[in-house]
């Protein structure tokens, strides 16, 4: 079975490679890949990716996911619903952090992270289910992990793990 983020990565590639003109269209496309959706769950995901309807040469009005350029910064409302929604622990060590997340979700909080353009930040690296942010010299990774859980609505303060010696 494919999961919701499985599949709306399927859909972005497909918009990406193929001119889709209709919702049908990009279920039958998406059956051909072996992904089985209705109609009603390609539009809510859909509108859920952000997708529009543009104009191409010759007149055809096609599906389209606008990119979010690199230089623009996502507000932090947008950072604290990408946090709330998918971080489950965070843990910090020196000036790493490392978040959790559900399998398949680590590379939606790394991109919102990187486009967030938090001061303290340097970047971040994401797994299927982990997310390595790396804090820049000088910054406490206690202090931005602190903030980083109290946006995704963490009760408890990360842990700083400490080497045994």
């Amino acid at each position: 079975m494919t999961t919701k983020t499985q599949r709306q990565h399927a859909i972005a590639k497909l918009l990406e490679q193929t001119e889709v003109t209709s919702q049908g269209q990009l279920v039958e496309l998406l059956g051909g890949g072996g992904i089985r959706a209705t109609q009603a769950t390609v539009s809510r995901d859909l509108e859920e990716l952000g997708a529009v309807k543009v104009r191409v040469p010759g007149g055809d009005t096609v599906y389209a996911i606008p990119e979010l350029p690199h230089e623009q910064r996502a507000p932090e409302d947008h950072l604290r619903r990408m946090l709330s929604d998918w971080v489950v622990d965070v843990v910090s060590s020196g000036n790493l952090i490392v978040l959790r997340t559900p399998p398949g979700s680590a590379h939606v909080v790394g991109s919102a992270l990187d486009r967030a353009g938090l001061a303290d930040v340097i970047g971040t690296v994401a797994g299927d289910d982990t997310l390595l942010v790396v804090v820049a010299e000088g910054c406490s990774g206690a202090t931005v992990a602190n903030h980083l859980a109290a946006l995704a609505g963490l009760t408890k303060p990360p842990e700083e793990k400490r080497a045994v010696t």
